[in-house]
């Protein structure tokens, strides 16, 4: 009996093998299509092939290129500006534009930064802008939550999809809208983890609100709405705005070694001998923010300027995204949407990043890793997470809460991040 051959394979199923594996990809495209370029400050980027090659951008592996193009350029169109404004020039350690030491500072050399190794001194913290307290941010919801929205208007929030709204009270708040919902349970939980870690101050106020038309809240624009394109009981976020935020530059080693082509070097109590007060209160928000970062795999701060860093070695030069400062110095945390939810799906492409930033911070405020010791211990990092969003967001339910395997993750990033702190302890000990 003649066997019947079968033909080879065509190309129509190899093609749609590849276009599979390209949709993570792909889908982060669609969800920074939208971003907005940020007028007044270069759009930063992340860092370089290989899995620790710092600063291998097509420059420094002597290739052609190495020009103005970063990550964000590559992935948004231009649109509305956000807050952000500013910039400047630093020293070591001092990230750009940070405010000038006060007279009235005690010096760094009357006592050390560092206590047993690897914590920020007592005296130190203190000096740290309060940046949104409690009862300011509990005030603030409260009236948010109540006030009507007496106008919208395009720009300044970022994409062209949010708006800057005018509040009944007088406040304004940036409404966001987001691509996915995703994004808008990434922004809501990455706030409410900061609270469980004790950093919530470092982030702008924020709640939850939905979108009715025909609602008493939404009755003033109701115009607007139908040019804003926004679904019918969507969820959007509302965040407090904050006027005169200018620009940050990444202080070394993160901006400095990276961006020359360097591996990076822990920070730790031996690095910072000599440094002016007002770079080691930056440094110290610094440590909370890469710890945040981590923990939230989000892909849209440093380390998207890192990632940036093989088309332009000088990327990590330039303002970072999402990350602002107050007048007083102290950093504001912006637009977390990226973390939590859509970043843990992304970790095997943004992880070689993430976890070479936590590794270079070696000192951390000790109530932070008093924090993380305990959500360790318990195990119970989404129970505690879960709790709070429950208790302090009255919509939580509309959006929902992380999915079994994303509460695994979290716990999984918590346990790293408790391992690591050991190791510096260890560290310290022998040194």
């Amino acid at each position: 009996m003649k066997r019947v051959r079968r033909s080879a394979p065509g190309p129509l199923p190899a093609l749609g093998l590849l276009l599979l594996g390209a949709l993570p990809g792909l889908w982060t495209v669609l969800l920074r299509r939208e971003a907005a370029a940020e007028p007044g400050a270069e759009p930063p980027g992340g860092p370089p092939p290989g899995r620790w090659g710092w600063g291998r951008s097509p420059a420094a592996r002597g290739e052609p290129g190495g020009g103005q193009k970063t990550f964000r350029a590559l992935l948004a169109v231009p649109s509305a500006g956000r807050e952000e404004r500013g910039g400047g020039g630093g020293g070591r350690f001092g990230a750009a534009g940070a405010p000038p030491p006060s007279a009235s500072s005690p010096s760094s050399s009357s006592s050390s930064p560092v206590e047993r190794g690897i914590f920020w001194s007592r005296d130190l913290e203190e000096q740290v802008p309060p940046g949104f307290g409690a009862e300011e941010a509990a005030a603030w919801l409260s009236a948010a939550r109540a006030a009507r929205v007496a106008s919208l208007e395009r720009g300044g929030c970022g994409r062209s999809s949010n708006r800057l709204a005018r509040l009944s009270d007088g406040s304004r708040a940036c409404v966001r809208y987001g691509i996915n919902p995703e994004q808008i349970q990434g922004e809501a939980l990455s706030y409410h983890l900061a609270g469980v870690l004790g950093m919530q101050e470092r982030l702008p106020p924020m709640a939850l609100a939905l979108v009715e038309a025909r609602g008493r809240r939404w009755e003033p624009v109701r115009e607007e709405l139908r040019g804003s394109h926004w679904a019918e009981g969507a969820v959007v976020s509302l965040t407090r705005w904050v006027d005169n935020l200018t620009a940050v530059v990444a202080p070394a080693p993160w901006g400095g070694e990276a961006g020359g082509g360097r591996r990076l070097q822990p920070l730790s109590a031996r690095e910072l001998g000599g440094l002016p007060p007002s770079e080691l209160v930056e440094l110290v928000q610094w440590s909370d923010l890469i710890l945040f970062d981590y923990l939230t795999a989000n892909f849209d701060r440093l380390v998207s300027n890192l990632f940036s860093l093989q088309w332009d070695p000088r990327v990590m030069r330039r303002a970072t995204s999402n990350l602002l400062r107050a007048p007083d110095g102290g950093l504001v945390f912006m637009d977390n949407e990226a973390g939590l939810v859509h970043g843990y799906r992304l970790l095997a492409m943004w992880d070689p990043y993430n976890e070479p930033l936590l590794r270079s911070v070696c000192v951390f405020r000790e109530g932070t890793a008093r924090r993380v010791a305990e959500l360790h211990r318990r195990r119970s990092a989404a129970a505690e997470l879960r709790r709070r969003y429950r208790a302090r967001e009255p919509l939580w339910a509309r959006l929902g809460f992380l999915s079994e395997r994303q509460a695994e993750l979290l716990q999984a990033r918590v346990d790293f991040v408790h391992r690591h702190i050991a190791h510096c302890r260890a560290q310290a000990a022998v040194l």
